[in-house]
């Protein structure tokens, strides 16, 4: 089995070795992890339950 550049490759194989090269992330999703900072203000966040008197 004679070994060939990537680059000297046809387009359909480099995709293949390239696909194969980032096909296992072992169950970490690839996108940048940011802490969001705790003084923006978020609609979502769930709100605290007022006293009830």
């Amino acid at each position: 089995m004679k070994v060939i550049p990537l680059k000297k490759q046809s387009k359909k194989e480099q995709r293949k070795y390239h696909a194969r090269r980032r096909r296992d992330w072992n169950g970490l999703k690839p996108t940048t992890r940011v802490v969001k900072s705790k003084k923006t203000y978020d609609r979502k966040k769930l709100k605290k339950p007022e006293a009830e008197q």
